[in-house]
């Protein structure tokens, strides 16, 4: 099953939504459905009947459990909860305020009316919606421990109690109104909204969470004097442009604040497509103390992140724990730890009642630079970390799409558009039987002597009133029950003035139901009236700043990188060693020997054309045999490393493979955080990876201006450096020398004045032979060429420039 499979299935009646179990978005299969046997009446065989099971569980699970609707912004648990509380009496009523009533009371009437599932479904739900650092405006009020930011849980529903919030009348006061469509509930006995009348984008407003079947949402919560603002331009103006929305609506506004970092062009992106990721960082402030000293108090923190997790996330990075497998610390770690530990002295959470978050981190000194103590912190724990933006919801048509902002607000406009139409037309129906009951009073009054003579006489009054008066039935039905009372010249007076009032709103409801434009002013006016009343500050700040990048302070030292041929490595202090003094492993030699520095790569290239890389400073000192590359790198099942080369990020490099194909690129091209490396050089079947070859370094004295290529049938050629291609993403190259059908290239070497060819000749025996300007001008062409027969004596396997 596909996204576009459920999404048109969606728009069937009858799928099967209630049956899942957990709002917290654990996907469980039914446990009534049962497979038919092979060979049953029906003819379906076990795979399609699999399939289409299972495309009624998955849209079981999108539609009526992990998504939100664009219209009220509430999962189907939430919008049940909401309704439930509603139907208890417990809506906020400013002095008049419902008491609140224990969770349990609240969570028995939701399973036992609308939701068969678990309590913990509901109970999870009703905590979530009452709490303040989980959503930016809570439609629930919370009487009790409903839990805190730090993830502690809420208190057992036994304990806490709950009641509407204010802001909830903005989802629920027009419920009643004939606003929204009613479903029976999961056995018939009752009527549940479909959704609800919100008088404002909560889907927005709140944001939401969930994780469906083949598809996720991640909305976060806005500002509601934003989400109103864009929203009214866009009644105003539908053709508004992108730029003009973002102005008012420039970013989400969480419920704990936190630092946008994100330029306005990577905000603007993510709303455009439905999808993108922010950074957050935290926010804090620097207090002075006595004798110079100062201190970092963090006063807010991204979303989904607790002062518990920086504090223990801090403790880790100045008491790291050893890794799976190791008996030591890595050299990454300790370099870490010393990084950590010379700019922090300790750190403490003296969060409260009063501050929800304040994280006291105390520098090393009072020397210590706060820039520097803060961009360690950012860079290596969640004080800076990403935030999702995944805009994906049922939207007016029932299917599951992802949207762009200006989709959700267009939809929620036509939502609400059809929300007050609805509700004018059944506010039209009820003034307008008003107005027929009150003109049959009317006539009553003008002839009541009558009336009551034809009441007293009458065997059937109901009737005679009807053929005597002309009244409707309706309008004598209500003659006969009204009162004495009512009969008085005072009461006259007042049907006269309840009809002109009755009159007069008929005439307002005709015409916003009539002309769009009246109903449009009407939609205005109520979101401008409510965000006047519910609207906040902005607690997110929105500015632009560079990122904190995870750097480790390396002191810039000389060193000689080991490289064995079984991929053994070691960096040895100093340059000028002798190779003879090293030492290695039984069956063991050396590959290479790389004079370089601390702050330099190594990078190491795979025969499948994947480049690893390992800092310099990460590799083990020169005591023992070094340790093996693989504990740095993730090689690929039945992968190997062939070549080796370490150096600085801006040293060019010579690549090429055995089908004579070859570009230039620099070392900090091929550099990937990831130790799984990267895919750089692209080889046809059969093709292998020749050596690199340096072609030109900072501070090199004598840097190369030509390139030889040299086959394993003995063919040389030799060409300008500058025929070549800087390819700094890889790739396959251009011709190095034109190849017969059994040959190869053996290799490729920049060089200044000389190289150095090696192969193997008669009896396996290792050869190799230098080659001089004089004897490289014989072979001088263009790249590309066959280049001519040199008489080496032996085959060609390597080509290095000569130092």
């Amino acid at each position: 099953m596909n996204t576009d499979q459920a999404a048109q299935a969606l728009g069937a009646e009858g799928a099967p939504v209630f049956w899942a179990e957990s709002e917290r978005d654990a996907a469980k299969p039914p446990a009534a459905a049962q497979p038919p046997r092979v060979g049953d009446g029906d003819g379906s065989s076990l795979a399609a009947y699999a399939q289409r099971a299972y495309l009624e569980y998955a849209l079981s699970v999108v539609k009526g459990r992990a998504l939100p609707d664009v219209a009220d912004g509430q999962k189907p648990v939430q919008r049940r909860i909401l309704y439930t509380m509603e139907q208890m009496g417990l809506a906020y009523g400013g002095n008049t305020a419902a008491k609140p009533v224990k969770s349990a009371r609240v969570v028995g009437d939701v399973l036992g009316k609308y939701h068969p599932h678990g309590d913990s479904a509901a109970y999870d739900a009703l905590v979530r919606m009452a709490q303040d650092f989980s959503q930016r405006y809570p439609l629930i009020d919370g009487q009790g421990n409903f839990g805190s930011r730090d993830g502690d849980g809420a208190a057992a529903m036994r304990y806490t109690e709950a009641r509407l919030s204010k802001i909830a009348r903005l989802l629920l006061q027009e419920i009643d109104q004939g606003t929204v469509d009613f479903s029976p509930n999961y056995d018939g006995a009752f009527e549940e909204p479909s959704q609800l009348p919100a008088r404002l984008p909560f889907t927005l407003l709140n944001g939401a969470s969930g994780i469906a079947v083949g598809m996720a949402t991640e909305i976060p919560s806005h500002n509601l004097r934003e989400v109103a603002d864009a929203a009214v331009a866009l009644i105003k103006t539908p053709d508004v442009s992108d730029e003009a929305l973002l102005a008012l609506l420039p970013g989400p506004d969480f419920p704990g604040g936190g630092h946008i970092i994100s330029a306005s062009s990577e905000i603007a992106a993510a709303y455009q497509s439905g999808r993108g990721s922010l950074k957050v960082r935290a926010r804090w402030v620097m207090e002075e103390l006595a004798r110079g000293q100062w201190q970092m108090v963090v006063t807010e923190l991204p979303p989904n992140v607790s002062a518990r997790r920086v504090l223990e996330e801090i403790e880790e990075l100045m008491n790291p724990k050893l890794k799976a497998g190791k008996k030591s610390l890595t050299q990454e770690q300790l370099q870490l730890k010393a990084t950590v530990q010379a700019v922090l002295d300790g750190v403490r959470d003296e969060s409260n009642k009063d501050a929800p978050v304040r994280i006291v981190i105390e520098p090393k000194s009072s020397r210590t630079s706060a820039q520097e103590l803060t961009g360690t912190l950012l860079a290596h724990t969640s004080l800076e970390s990403s935030c999702s933006i995944n805009l994906t919801m049922i939207g007016l048509d029932g299917k599951p799409a992802q949207k762009s902002l200006r989709q959700v607000l267009q939809e929620w406009i036509a939502f609400r558009q059809r929300t007050i139409e609805r509700r004018s037309q059944h506010r039209l129906g009820k003034v307008l039987d008003r107005i027929h009951v009150l003109e049959g009073r009317q006539l009553v009054l003008l002839n009541i002597d009558e009336v009551i003579a034809i009441i007293r006489h009458s065997d059937e009054p109901k009737g005679a009133l009807m053929a005597h008066f002309a009244l409707t039935e309706r309008q004598a039905e209500d003659i006969l029950e009204i009162r004495l009372r009512q009969l008085a010249r005072l009461e006259a007076i007042k049907i006269e003035q309840e009809l002109a009032e009755l009159r007069a709103e008929q005439a307002r409801l005709e015409d916003v139901l009539a002309n769009p434009a009246s109903l449009k002013r009407l939609m205005v006016r109520e979101i401008e009236a409510d965000a006047k009343e519910f609207a906040d500050a902005r607690r997110t700040l929105i500015q632009e700043e560079k990122r904190s990048v995870a750097e480790i302070k390396i002191i810039d030292e000389p060193v000689t990188v080991v490289v064995s041929r079984k991929g053994w490595v070691r960096a040895r202090s100093g340059h000028g060693h002798d190779p003879q003094g090293f030492h290695f492993k039984a069956g063991d030699a050396l590959y290479g020997a790389f004079e370089c520095r601390t702050v330099d790569v190594l990078l190491a290239f795979g025969g499948n054309g994947r480049v690893y890389s390992v800092p310099v400073a990460a590799l083990p000192g020169a005591r023992g045999d070094g340790q093996p590359l693989t504990a740095f790198i993730e090689l690929e099942p039945g992968g190997a490393v062939q070549h080796y080369f370490a150096g600085p990020a801006e040293a060019q490099l010579l690549l090429c493979s055995s089908g004579g194909y070859g570009f230039l690129a620099k070392v900090g091209d091929m550099v990937s955080r990831q130790k799984a490396g990267k895919v750089f050089v692209t080889l046809a079947e059969g093709e292998s990876l020749c050596a690199p070859s340096l072609a030109g370094s900072p501070g090199q004295a004598e840097p190369a201006s030509s390139v030889c290529a040299v086959s394993t049938a003995g063919r040389i050629l030799t060409f300008a450096l500058t025929e070549l291609k800087h390819q700094p993403k890889g790739g396959r190259g251009l011709l190095l020398l034109s190849l017969e059908a059994q040959d190869r290239l053996a290799g490729a070497a920049a060089y200044a004045r000389s190289v150095r060819i090696a192969g193997v000749g008669r009896g396996g025996k290792e050869r190799e032979e230098t080659l001089e300007l004089r004897s490289l001008a014989n072979a001088q062409g263009k790249r590309g060429q066959k280049g001519k027969k040199g008489d080496f004596g032996f085959k060609p396997a390597q080509v290095h420039r000569q130092v």
